[in-house]
C-alpha cells in the first residue's frame, strides 16, 4: 500500500511540477524575457542567435531568438498562455456537454439513450482529426473556432462514461430511497446520482487538456488554428521547419513544451485514476456514496 501511494505521489509529484512551472511562466515569464516577444527584432544584430547568446545590447536570450530576432523563450512562454488556456477551456466545455448528454441519455431512458448514444457512436467513428480540419476550414481559423472545435468534437467519449456511472447510480439503495420518499428526479439526478457518477468523467477531463492542447497545436501547424502574429506552439512549430538545420532551437523548443505538457497532463490523470474515490463502488456502498436524502 505504502508503495503504491508512493508511485501515486510521484506521478501527482512530478506531473503538478511541469504544469505549474508553465503556468508560473506563462503568467510571468513574458515580464522577464529581453524585448517585445511579438515585434520584430533587430533583424541583423539579433537573428538567429543561439541559445544562451546575447544580442549586441547586452540582452541574455535563454532559448535564443527566431528568424526575425525575438526571442524564442518569450514567445514560447506567450504561445503557453494560448495553448494552456485552449486546452483548458476546450477540454472543460466537452467534459460538461458530454456529462449533460451522457446523464440525460441514461436518466431518460427510452428513445431519447439510444438517439444520444447513436449520435455519439458515429462521431466516434469518424477520425477526430478529420472532423476538426473540416469544421476549421468551414468556419476559418481563429481562437474562437479552435475552442468551439475542440467542444464539439470531444465530448462524446465523457458522455459514454458518464452514461455508464449514471446507470449504475440510479439503480442503488440510497436513490431508490430518494425516490420512495418523493424526491423530484432532477434533484435526485443532480444531487445524488451527479456528484457519485463523475468521478471517472474527472480523469477524463485531465486526460482530455492534453488532448485539446495536442489538437490545437497540430490545427496551428497546418495553419487552420491560432494565426499569426499571436504565437502558439504548433505556429512556433511550423515556422521552424524551414531552420531545423541551421537553428533546430526555433522548433525544438515549443516541441518539447508540448511534449512535456502533454505527458504532465497524463501523469496527472493516470495518478487520478487510480486515486480512491474515483472509482464506483460495485459491492457494499462506501460511506462517500451515502448522502442525506433530503425532500426540502
Amino acid at each position: 500500500m505504502k508503495a503504491a501511494l508512493a508511485r501515486l505521489d510521484s506521478r501527482l509529484l512530478w506531473g503538478g511540477a511541469i504544469l505549474s512551472l508553465l503556468t508560473l511562466g506563462a503568467i510571468f515569464g513574458a515580464a522577464l524575457t529581453p524585448g517585445d516577444p511579438l515585434a520584430i527584432g533587430d533583424v541583423v544584430g539579433t537573428r538567429l542567435l543561439p541559445p544562451m547568446a546575447r544580442s549586441s545590447a547586452g540582452a541574455l536570450h535563454v532559448l535564443g531568438t527566431d528568424a526575425f530576432g525575438r526571442d524564442v523563450l518569450g514567445r514560447l512562454l506567450v504561445a503557453a498562455r494560448l495553448s494552456l488556456g485552449v486546452g483548458i477551456v476546450g477540454s472543460l466545455l466537452a467534459a460538461t456537454l458530454g456529462a449533460i448528454i451522457g446523464a440525460t441519455g441514461a436518466w431518460l431512458g427510452g428513445v431519447t439513450d439510444r438517439v444520444l448514444l447513436a449520435l455519439g457512436d458515429a462521431l466516434l467513428a469518424v477520425p477526430r482529426l478529420v472532423l476538426l480540419l473540416v469544421v476549421a476550414a468551414l468556419w476559418g481559423p481563429g481562437l474562437p473556432t479552435v475552442v468551439a472545435v475542440l467542444a464539439l468534437t470531444g465530448w462524446m467519449g465523457v458522455a459514454r462514461l458518464v452514461r455508464a456511472e449514471v446507470l449504475g447510480v440510479r439503480v442503488l439503495p440510497y436513490v431508490e430511497a430518494a425516490h420512495a420518499l418523493g424526491v423530484a428526479p432532477l434533484r435526485v439526478l443532480a444531487r445524488h446520482v451527479l456528484p457519485n457518477a463523475l468521478g471517472a468523467a474527472t480523469v477524463a477531463v485531465t486526460l482530455g487538456v492534453g488532448s485539446a492542447i495536442l489538437l490545437e497545436s497540430g490545427l496551428s501547424f497546418l495553419g487552420l488554428g491560432i494565426q499569426p502574429p499571436s504565437p502558439s506552439w504548433g505556429n512556433m512549430i511550423s515556422g521552424g521547419r524551414e531552420w531545423l538545420l541551421t537553428a533546430p532551437w526555433i522548433a525544438l523548443s515549443p516541441g518539447v513544451a508540448l511534449v512535456l505538457t502533454v505527458v504532465a497532463c497524463t501523469l496527472i490523470g493516470d495518478a487520478l485514476d487510480k486515486a480512491p474515490g474515483t472509482e464506483r463502488a460495485t459491492g457494499a456502498i462506501p460511506e462517500v456514496s451515502r448522502p442525506r436524502v433530503s425532500t426540502r
